[in-house]
């Protein structure tokens, strides 16, 4: 029966080497995917795209700071932003893909071309995996970690949240009709300001009804000519100006007031524009990042296959 045994062990001719004596054999209904295998490419590259994002947000954040005209510029951290992400998906990847292709089982009578093929899928499998326990992590708890330096990062890069933030505040302060210390408020003040030499009666400033009257039509065209004159009749009691002068002033106000008004409706929206740019962005080089992982995880499997059965 040894004798037997030895026989069908050199027919087998390179299937024979393992450790014990016995051929490594894949029986002909065995499932041609390795799942071992890319279950521990895939938690490596997952752990090593970890580590270097950290590393990367760690770097990115001290090259940040929160004073105009220090630190790293808007561009400059764009663009190692994108180098970061594509070195850490080549990194990460070709670790995987690589311990995919050489940790996979030694397949028996299979041809070069259907070896390769294989090899490849392990890879690209491995990269598909280690990119779904990625995505899920950082949108756990790992996400709050790494959270702060991405915002921080989107913020220096663009710019953008900053200036949406003060562009629809002021938008928004505007709007408020009671609010007295809002631009509204320094608008409807400056109608009644009055000459320190210029005696009249002290009268109660009506701002709330004025700011009502102003935000009417603000956002849609001129004064009405009876809001004119009714608002010119409240300035000339307040400051003694004329009431021709007093709805001159009323119109000169109001015109400045719808001025400052569409330059913040202005930069609300030049500021959407390039959140929207920058998402875009964003969005193209996470592609194309993901792309070059993939290809280098299915090119590193091949690699490593070659070593497994060298």
């Amino acid at each position: 029966m040894a004798f037997i045994y030895a026989e069908t062990v050199d027919e087998l001719g390179p299937a024979r080497g393992s450790a014990s004596g016995y051929p490594e054999v894949t029986p002909a209904h065995a499932s041609a995917v390795s799942w071992g295998a890319i279950v521990a490419g895939a938690i490596a590259a997952a752990a090593l795209s970890l580590i270097l994002l950290m590393l990367g947000v760690g770097l990115g954040l001290s090259s940040v700071s929160p004073w105009g005209h220090y630190g790293t510029s808007a561009a400059t951290f764009g663009v190692s932003t994108i180098l970061w992400v594509t070195l850490t998906q080549l990194l990460a990847c070709a670790m995987g893909g690589y311990l995919a292709g050489r940790l996979r089982t030694k397949w028996v009578a299979v041809d070069t071309d259907e070896v390769y093929f294989r090899d490849t899928a392990h890879g690209f499998l491995a990269w598909a995996v280690a990119s779904l326990a990625t995505a899920a992590l950082l949108t756990s708890v790992i996400g709050s970690i790494v959270g702060a330096g991405i915002q921080a990062g989107a913020t220096v890069a663009g710019g953008v949240a900053s200036n949406a933030a003060v562009a629809t505040a002021g938008g928004s302060e505007m709007a408020k009709s009671d609010n007295e210390t809002g631009p509204m408020g320094y608008f409807v003040d400056s109608l009644f300001r009055k000459d320190s030499n210029t005696a009249v009666v002290a009268t109660a400033v009506p701002r709330s009804e004025v700011s009502r009257i102003f935000m009417n039509t603000v956002f849609t065209g001129p004064l009405p000519a009876d809001d004119i004159r009714y608002v010119g009749q409240l300035v000339a009691q307040r400051t003694g100006l004329s009431q021709q002068e007093a709805e001159k002033r009323v119109t000169d106000t109001y015109a400045r007031l719808q001025a400052k008004l569409n330059v913040a409706q202005g930069a609300a929206k030049d500021a959407a524009d390039k959140a929207r740019k920058a998402s875009a962005y964003a969005a193209l080089w996470l592609f194309i990042s993901l792309l070059i992982g993939a290809f280098i995880a299915s090119l590193a499997a091949t690699y490593g296959g070659r070593q497994r059965d060298a």
